[in-house]
């Protein structure tokens, strides 16, 4: 069913549902439990696939629904994606990544309409401009949280205890003993 030949109609397979992971450990496991899929910054993308939509015209509710989430840039039917039998599929592109994020982890499995959403990532939509913006984004927010690491690290270092300061308070300390 699922094939990865590159075409954009075609069906990918990080597009499939996966089965819920039943190896966890106990302590490992939330509230309900969940399929184990680990996400770099090239599989996400803005460009949220809605599948499991039903064919009842709701495409203004569903848009309005993602909308909470951030500003949508733009969305539109995929006529042409393979979809089950009366449902449909949808693009929505997010202004920004995090909107994307936050909308893909609160929508995915919820229901709508008597049908359950599945939310997945559509990095194939993107132009290779997009995905260089995407990773310059990244490198800035790593260089950004390691520079904000290594500053309270070397501020932490930066303010050691002198010995002065310790023959000081010995010195203070011995005097005040002869009152």
């Amino acid at each position: 069913m699922a094939s990865s030949d590159g075409q954009l109609g075609s069906l990918f397979d990080h597009h499939v549902q996966r089965a819920v992971c039943d190896t966890r450990a106990k302590y490992r496991e939330g509230r309900r439990p969940r399929a184990v899929k680990v996400y770099t910054i090239n599989l996400e993308s803005r460009y949220l696939l809605i599948q499991g939509v039903p064919a009842v015209g709701a495409m203004k509710e569903l848009v309005e629904r993602f909308a909470l989430y951030g500003t949508i840039e733009e969305y539109n039917a995929l006529d042409e994606y393979p979809a089950e039998d009366f449902t449909e599929v949808y693009l929505i592109k997010f202004m920004n990544l995090q909107s994307a994020r936050i909308a893909k982890r609160k929508m995915d499995e919820q229901s709508f309409f008597g049908g359950l959403l599945h939310v997945c990532y559509a990095p194939e939509f993107e132009t290779v401009e997009e995905t260089r913006k995407k990773l310059e984004e990244r490198k800035a927010y790593i260089a950004r949280a390691t520079k904000n690491k290594d500053y309270y690290m070397t501020k932490k270092k930066a303010v050691p205890e002198h010995k002065d300061t310790e023959d000081l308070r010995r010195a203070f300390h011995s005097g005040m003993s002869g009152f």
